[in-house]
């Protein structure tokens, strides 16, 4: 089952008074941007994050998941609740990369 556009923006729209949020879509799911890092990956109407040790004090108990075959666990994050989903963007903001441009021939 793909993700809806319904959900990815109203996953958005929770986020998008504090952030500049934006999504891309890749192959019938969703990388979810913030301020231009890929932060989110909702696929199945799920969101999904990276297992890193910051988060480990927010989300220790959350439940994990596997977003797609092949992939690594990560913790499934509740977007319904307003204030984990922020405190866990603001934890993985500051610790995420920006994607590296990719080189022109």
């Amino acid at each position: 089952m793909a993700t809806s556009l319904d959900y990815v923006e109203f996953l958005c729209e929770q986020l998008g008074s504090l952030w500049a949020v934006r999504s891309k879509k890749m192959f019938g799911e969703y990388m979810v941007y913030v301020n231009d890092k890929p932060i989110l990956l909702v696929c199945d109407n799920t969101v999904f994050v990276k297992i890193i040790p910051e988060l480990a004090p927010l989300m220790g108990g959350a439940a994990r998941g596997l977003p797609y075959s092949g992939a690594k666990e990560h913790y499934i994050l509740d977007i319904e609740d307003k204030d984990i989903l922020r405190a866990a963007v603001e934890i993985l903001e500051p610790v995420t990369p920006l994607p590296k441009g990719r080189k022109k021939k």
